[in-house]
């Protein structure tokens, strides 16, 4: 993870370095990057390099450099000509002699100027660009994640108006058998992407590999979160009405109900793990009723497909 997020890093400054170039007259190109973990980079006087890229270490820079690019470490500039320079958790020296000739961007770091030393566009601090990038962007995200939210309400209803039936009998699996609800659903998560893994292997099994990881995977899943949402929904709307049977009929309620609250859940970073048990039990229930099908077990005949067996009584 932290080296997606340096690469990720570099590949962004690197973004902003070029795009600042345009602005004013750049340096010659020769293609020439340099990059450094845990080490050191040095640029001498009359050389020349497109790029220069430093993490855990430090760069000495006397020539020219394009864009120079520090990550948790520190650059020295003494007589050295760079169009930007861009420092995240580092420390930066502007010595004498040294042109900057757009700016220096900085993302908790320090940056100090001694002599002569002109930086043309100044210190930038990329909190605040971040933040106000972070603002235009909150919007578009929250647009995102309400299409999504809507997009699963609509193809959850269109599984329960399908498969109404099949719903509620997952869901009674899930009830009534819990814990091995649970155990079929662990097990077949981790042993399917083994199964699909081993058959890509093979030049005949391949095609079926690629379909258990690329579509009956995803499939399961979404099954199995509309499962523990009717569950969970059907659970809700018999205690919001103690005085009404739920039905047998096709369980829009139930699923609406269910996946709204799991969509809730789901925000709360320290609730994820409800939300992962629920589908884990649902994808359980899933297997399970597959297999019972293949196997040709048959469905009981008689008595309402409640989740939970009412008391009985005058």
């Amino acid at each position: 993870m932290r080296r997606l997020a340096v690469a990720l890093a570099v590949i962004a400054a690197l973004a902003l370095g070029a795009g600042v170039t345009v602005a004013a007259e750049p340096l010659q190109h020769t293609g020439r990057v340099l990059i450094s973990t845990q080490g050191d980079v040095v640029i001498p006087a009359g050389d020349h390099a497109d790029a220069i890229v430093v993490v855990n270490g430090h760069a000495e820079v006397l020539g020219e450099v394009n864009t120079v690019l520090v990550i948790d470490g520190s650059v020295n500039l003494v007589g050295a000509r760079a169009e930007s320079v861009v420092a995240i958790r580092s420390q930066v020296e502007v010595g004498p002699g040294t042109v900057v000739s757009q700016e220096v961007m900085r993302l908790d770091s320090t940056v100090h100027q001694t002599g002569d030393a002109e930086i043309v566009g100044g210190v930038t601090d990329l909190a605040a660009s971040l933040l106000a990038f972070g603002a235009m962007l909150a919007p578009a995200l929250i647009l995102l994640w309400l299409g999504f939210g809507l997009a699963t309400i609509v193809w959850a209803l269109l599984v329960a108006g399908v498969a109404g039936r099949q719903l509620r009998e997952a869901a009674r699996v899930v009830a009534t058998e819990p814990v091995q609800t649970f155990l079929v659903g662990l097990g077949s998560v981790i042993l399917l992407p083994i199964l699909a893994i081993l058959l890509m292997v093979t030049v005949i099994g391949a095609p079926l590999g690629v379909g258990i990881l690329l579509a009956a995977m995803p499939l399961l899943a979404f099954a199995g979160y509309v499962v523990a949402a009717t569950w969970i929904g059907g659970w809700i709307v018999r205690q919001a009405s103690a005085t009404s049977p739920e039905g047998e009929g096709r369980p829009y309620l139930p699923v609406l109900a269910g996946v709204l609250v799991l969509t809730v859940i789901g925000l709360v970073p320290v609730l994820t793990i409800v939300t992962a048990i629920a589908s884990l039990l649902g994808f359980g229930a899933v297997v399970r009723l597959l297999f019972r099908t293949l196997r040709g077990v048959p469905r009981p005949m008689a008595g309402p497909a409640r989740i939970s067996t009412a008391p009985t009584g005058a």
